[in-house]
């Protein structure tokens, strides 16, 4: 009977063992992943391709984050829901890593601007800019330089945006082209914003008229974002719920965490607000092409508006001619004001706001890690963001292997 009853014990013990040890197993490969844009996205794929049983959960309808993008069933125009979106990079890694998930029509990006009176040059600052405004007509780019050197303000010590454009393209050109576009966007003076913000921007004073003059790799996804993050996504290991809230509760059901929500609001704004610029989106179905053929009209004017888009324009996004089209104008705002959608960081000269995101940052988590643009706080382009999450997620595998 004593040793029956030991067996029995010994059973019971051992099917608890049993339970307890499935249960460390199963939970070590199972990540929660929020936010179901680049970052996310990457960190899933690569997650799952390891062997991780990955949850991608997004608050929103949709996955591909802001990249997302759809056909108008009035139109059949192909629309980028938050604002038009152009891949452009010279790394190679991120090109050949997207290209398993998507073909490539070539695009190389052209802007106007348009200042007072409804004067559009090209932008950036090229010879022909230089000539439109300034009533010239240089013909090489050793004459424009010459005349901008009497023209800039140089600044031994770079402290914020205007001294940097004063140190690039002088007082008058800056006064045109970016102070009023600056004050709308970011509703900063360009005093008050950080010259890192300015410093994507690449002047050429040749003929060239492309918007991203240095970047080798310049293309759109033939079938859209959609469709691409719909591949990246197609994996047995990744379970995806959108719709779905966050909640801090979650994370107990997991072994780990990657995070792309604001990293402020995750901690209930314990030392404060991290301030972001918002877009609302204004679009209007034309019955006429006044585009002349632009994709994107900057305004550089006293309008509220920062520029508009006609998306027709844009290869592979108009899927039949029935003269109808889209045009899309954006107008800039705080996130408090658009239903806290959060789309750019504020940089502003003394880096205040940086300060307040390292107080986040250095709080310690041994279970969650925060990525992307709002959940480590930086003002990041499409191919930053994948080229972060490459070496970040492999990084993070490869320590737990």
């Amino acid at each position: 009977q004593i040793i029956r009853v030991s067996l029995k014990m010994n059973i019971l013990f051992l099917k608890i063992k049993l339970i307890q040890y499935l249960k460390q197993y199963y939970m070590k490969n199972k990540v929660l992943v929020v936010g179901a844009g680049f970052a996310g996205s990457i960190h899933a794929r690569e997650l799952a391709e390891n062997g991780y049983n990955v949850t991608l959960i997004d608050k929103r309808d949709h996955i591909a984050g802001n990249c997302y993008d759809f056909i108008d069933r009035e139109t059949s125009v192909r629309i980028h829901r938050y604002g038009p979106h152009l891949f452009h990079t010279s790394n190679g890694t991120v090109f050949e890593y997207l290209s398993k998930f998507t073909k490539w029509t070539k695009y190389e990006h052209r802007v106007v601007v348009k200042i007072n009176k409804n004067k559009l040059v090209p932008l950036p600052i090229n010879i022909n800019t230089i000539n439109d405004i300034f009533n010239q007509t240089f013909k090489n780019e050793e004459d424009v330089r010459a005349f901008l050197d009497k023209l800039i303000i140089r600044k031994k010590n770079i402290m914020n945006a205007e001294d940097w454009l004063y140190s690039k393209i002088g007082k008058e050109l800056t006064d045109i082209f970016y102070r009023p576009y600056t004050k709308k966007m970011w509703g900063l003076d360009l005093k008050e914003v950080s010259h890192a913000i300015v410093k994507r921007i690449k002047f050429s004073f040749s003929n060239e008229d492309r918007y991203f003059p240095n970047d080798t790799i310049q293309y759109l996804p033939t079938n859209g974002y959609t469709c691409l993050f719909e591949n990246l996504l197609d994996h047995e290991n990744i379970d995806i719920k959108l719709s779905q809230n966050f909640d801090k509760s979650m994370i107990n059901e997991f072994d780990f965490c990657f995070n792309s929500m604001p990293i402020d609001e995750y901690y209930d704004f314990r030392y404060g607000h991290l301030p972001y610029r918002s877009i609302k989106f204004v679009h209007s179905t034309e019955t006429r092409d006044s585009s002349n053929g632009h994709v994107v009209i900057n305004y550089s004017d006293q309008s509220r508006y920062t520029r508009e888009t006609w998306w027709h324009n844009l290869p592979k996004h108009a899927e039949k001619n029935n003269s109808l089209y889209i045009k899309t104008k954006e107008i800039p705002c705080d996130y408090s004001e658009n239903n806290l959608e959060r789309y750019y960081p504020v940089k502003t000269h003394d880096d205040r706001y940086g300060k307040t995101y390292n107080e986040y940052k250095n709080i310690n988590e041994n279970q969650i890690q925060f990525i992307g643009r709002c959940g480590t706080y930086q003002y990041l382009d499409m191919h930053q963001v994948v080229n972060q999450s490459l070496i970040n997620i492999k990084k993070w595998i490869k320590s737990n292997e």
